[in-house]
C-alpha cells in the first residue's frame, strides 16, 4: 500500500524550492572561490568566511522548515503587529546600532551582527497585502492609495535615516504590486519621467531643460490649439516639470552623502575618479571581462584570487561569476533568476487568497530590485549602492531575510486549496 504523503511537504511547489536551492549552493560556490585561501583550502572552515556562510546556509534551510512548519494564518493575523515591531527596530537601530561603512544599519549582539532593514522588507510586504486584501479596498481610489504609500515609505524613510540608500530604493519595487492591484500605469510612467528628468538635469542643468521643456510644450500647443483644457493642462505640466528642475540641484547636493554623489557624477561622466569611486566598478568590469565566453574555470580567476575587486563575496559576487564562468555562466545564473521571478507571479496567479497573490507580486517586487540594481552595479550601469544579490551574496542578515520571505510564500501557495 502507498504510504501517504507527509502534510507537512503537502501542496509545496518544488520547482521554487530547487531554484532557491541552487542559487543558494551558487552562492557558496562563488564565495568559496572568491575568498580560497591557499592555507585554508577546506571550504567548510569557519574561520573563513566561506566556512561562515555554510553555517549561514545550514540555519537558513532550517528557518525555511520552520517557516512551513507554522500556521500561515498567523502571519495574516499579525502582519500589522509584525510589522510595527519591525518599524520599532529599525528607530532603534538608528540610535542603538553600530556603524558598517558610513550606515548606522546594523545591530550587534556581541559578535553577532543583523541588519533589520532586510527583515523589514518581509513586514512590509505583510502589511501591504494586510491592507490590500481587506475587503472592500479599491487602490484607484484617492483614500486607498494613501495607505499603502505610508506603509511602504515609512520603512524606507527611516533606511534612509540609516544611510542605507541602496536598501531604501527596493521599497520602490512595492509599487509594481499596486499596478497589479489596479493603480493606473500613470503613476508608473510618472515615476520613470521624473527619473528621466532627474537624470538630465544633473546632465545638462536645468537652464537648458526648462528650455528643452519649453520647446516641448510651445510643439505640443501647436497640435492642440483649439482645446482650451489640454491647453491649461499643458501650460500646469510645463511649470510643474519646470520646478522641479529647480529643485534637483538642491536634492542632490543636500539629500545625499559626498561619496553617493561622487558615485552618480562619476556614472554620468561628470566626474573622474579611478582610483577611488570609479575603482570598485573598473576592477569589476575587469574581472567580468577577462571570463570571455566560457571563463577562466572554477578557482582560476585571476582577479578574484589576488582580490583586484573590493567586497567581491558581498556586493561584488557577480564579477566573480563573470570571471570563472564567463558569458556562458553569467547567462545562466541571470537565467535562474529569470525563472524563480517569472515562477512566483506565476504561483501568485493561482492563489485563491487576495492576501497571498499580493504578498506573491511583493516578493517578485522585492528579488527583481535587488537583482537588477545590484548586476546593473556591477557592470556600471547604477551607481554603487551597497544592494546584495539575493542568495549569492555573502552574509547572514541577507541570506535569512530572503529565505524568510521565499519561503513564507510558499508556504501560503501551500495553502491554496484551504478555502479562505
Amino acid at each position: 500500500m502507498k504510504r501517504e504523503q507527509p502534510r507537512l511537504f503537502a501542496n509545496i511547489d518544488w520547482m521554487l524550492v530547487g531554484l532557491y536551492t541552487a542559487l543558494v549552493l551558487i552562492g557558496w560556490m562563488n564565495i568559496y572561490a572568491s575568498g580560497l585561501n591557499d592555507s585554508h583550502p577546506l571550504i567548510y572552515d569557519t574561520t573563513q568566511r566561506y566556512g561562515k556562510q555554510m553555517l549561514w546556509i545550514c540555519s537558513a534551510f532550517l528557518i525555511a522548515l520552520m517557516v512551513l512548519l507554522i500556521d500561515s494564518k498567523l502571519l495574516t493575523t499579525f502582519a500589522y503587529p509584525i510589522y510595527i515591531i519591525g518599524i520599532l527596530i529599525l528607530i532603534v537601530t538608528i540610535f542603538a546600532g553600530t556603524e558598517v561603512s558610513g550606515s548606522k544599519s546594523w545591530l550587534a549582539i556581541g559578535s553577532f551582527r543583523i541588519q533589520p532593514a532586510e527583515f523589514t522588507k518581509i513586514t512590509t510586504a505583510l502589511a501591504l497585502a494586510k491592507y490590500m486584501s481587506t475587503l472592500n479596498i479599491n487602490i484607484k481610489e484617492l483614500q486607498n492609495k494613501f495607505i499603502p504609500i505610508i506603509i511602504l515609505l515609512l520603512p524606507a524613510v527611516i533606511i534612509r535615516l540609516q544611510k542605507e540608500t541602496g536598501s531604501a530604493l527596493v521599497y520602490g519595487g512595492f509599487l509594481l504590486v499596486l499596478y497589479r492591484e489596479g493603480l493606473s500605469g500613470n503613476y508608473l510612467l510618472l515615476g520613470i519621467a521624473v527619473v528621466i528628468l532627474f537624470i538630465l538635469t544633473l546632465l545638462f542643468g536645468k537652464f537648458i531643460m526648462i528650455a528643452v521643456l519649453l520647446a516641448i510644450a510651445l510643439a505640443l500647443l501647436m497640435l492642440i490649439r483649439k482645446n482650451r483644457r489640454n491647453i491649461l493642462n499643458l501650460i500646469g505640466l510645463f511649470l510643474l516639470t519646470s520646478a522641479f528642475a529647480f529643485t534637483v540641484d538642491y536634492s542632490f547636493e543636500h539629500f545625499l552623502e559626498a561619496h553617493q554623489k561622487t558615485r552618480i557624477n562619476v556614472l554620468l561622466g561628470k566626474e573622474s575618479d579611478p582610483k577611488g569611486a570609479e575603482y570598485n566598478v573598473n576592477q569589476s568590469k575587469i574581472a567580468i571581462g577577462s571570463g570571455g565566453f566560457a571563463g577562466k574555470g572554477f578557482l582560476k580567476g585571476t582577479q578574484t584570487k589576488y582580490k583586484f575587486v573590493p567586497a567581491q563575496d558581498t556586493d561584488f559576487i557577480f564579477c566573480t561569476v563573470g570571471e570563472e564562468w564567463g558569458f556562458l555562466g553569467s547567462s545562466v545564473l541571470i537565467g535562474l533568476y529569470i525563472l524563480l521571478l517569472t515562477r512566483i507571479v506565476k504561483v501568485a496567479e493561482r492563489q485563491r487568497s487576495p492576501f497571498a497573490r499580493i504578498y506573491g507580486y511583493g516578493v517578485a517586487a522585492i528579488f527583481f530590485m535587488n537583482f537588477a540594481i545590484n548586476i546593473a552595479m556591477t557592470i556600471g550601469l547604477a551607481p554603487v549602492i551597497g544592494i546584495p544579490l539575493p542568495f549569492l551574496s555573502y552574509g547572514g542578515s541577507s541570506l535569512w531575510a530572503f529565505t524568510m520571505l521565499l519561503f513564507i510564500f510558499i508556504k501560503q501557495d501551500a495553502n491554496r486549496l484551504q478555502l479562505i
